[in-house]
């Protein structure tokens, strides 16, 4: 039984500080530390629960976080910017479970280190008019290929955010959000039990789960910073702008989807980081 881990690094407990999650720094290499901590306790619970191979998927930033022979279970590692798929890099059918470990909430939302993809770029993502964060867009590839999200780990916003794409996912709260740079988190320890035992429990019920819901034809909603952003972003091939900051894309092809928003927001990120 193969389970995907796509790893982001905001959502673990004790990170409250973008020092601790770009580099260089003593900062950063704690949370790399603390990162690597959750990461194998995910990867503990999977095997638990029956996986025979694991494929972590590093997704933060400059995708290179992990030192690939600290990883449990000789765990495959899928690393570096510019990947076709980023966050969701690699998927296909053949795997049984999809876990999301150190997720965040959403640029809209109160959660810790809040930001949907590009901060500079992104405010808002709604998918057929439901907010979603980075959670929900990843179900897009998840659902296309039918395989079951089944955990989300975070502060108290990644569940909510993540449910109405992927019911019956296993949610497990390592911190509680205190504003965008403030929480209070669980011990690391303490963390990774939870982790460690949600893993299981998600994988063992995979099955159950079932692949996310997204109803097709689908309609992808992108709030930009600016109108500027906006109108560059509506000169890719399906998306259109409404003359202010909002673009949208409809779509009966989920993978499609995904790839037309990274398409935006590949084509938004310079003049983004500009400003």
């Amino acid at each position: 039984m193969k389970v995907y881990l796509s790893t982001d690094m905001e959502g673990t407990a004790g990170i409250v500080d973008w020092a601790q999650c770009i580099g260089p720094g003593p900062e950063y290499e704690m949370g790399r530390r603390l990162l690597l901590a959750e990461v194998n306790a995910a990867i503990d619970g999977a095997l638990a629960a029956g996986a025979t191979e694991v494929v972590v998927n590093d997704s933060h930033s400059t995708m290179a976080n992990l030192p690939p022979a600290a990883l449990h279970g000789e765990a495959s590692y899928i690393s570096g910017r510019f990947k076709p798929l980023y966050m969701m890099e690699g998927l296909d059918p053949s795997y049984a479970a999809v876990l999301f470990v150190s997720y965040h909430g959403g640029m809209s939302t109160a959660g810790v280190l809040s930001h949907t993809y590009n901060p500079a770029a992104v405010t808002e993502v709604r998918i057929n008019g439901v907010v979603a964060g980075e959670s929900g867009l990843n179900a897009l590839v998840a659902a296309h290929h039918a395989v079951p999200v089944v955990l989300v780990t975070g502060d108290d916003t990644v569940g909510p955010e993540a449910a109405p794409f992927c019911p019956g996912i296993e949610v497990v709260e390592v911190k509680r959000s205190l504003g965008r740079f403030a929480a209070v988190s669980l011990h690391p320890d303490a963390a990774c039990r939870r982790i460690r035992d949600g893993a299981e429990r998600a994988v063992r019920r995979a099955a159950a789960i079932g692949g996310p819901r997204v109803e097709v034809p689908a309609r992808l909603e992108v709030d930009l910073r600016t109108a500027e952003l906006a109108a560059l972003a509506g000169t890719v091939d399906g998306v259109t702008a409404d003359g202010g900051r909002t673009v949208a894309a409809v779509d009966d092809d989920r993978l499609r989807l995904f790839r037309t928003f990274l398409s935006v927001l590949a084509l938004t990120r310079l003049p983004a980081q500009e400003r």
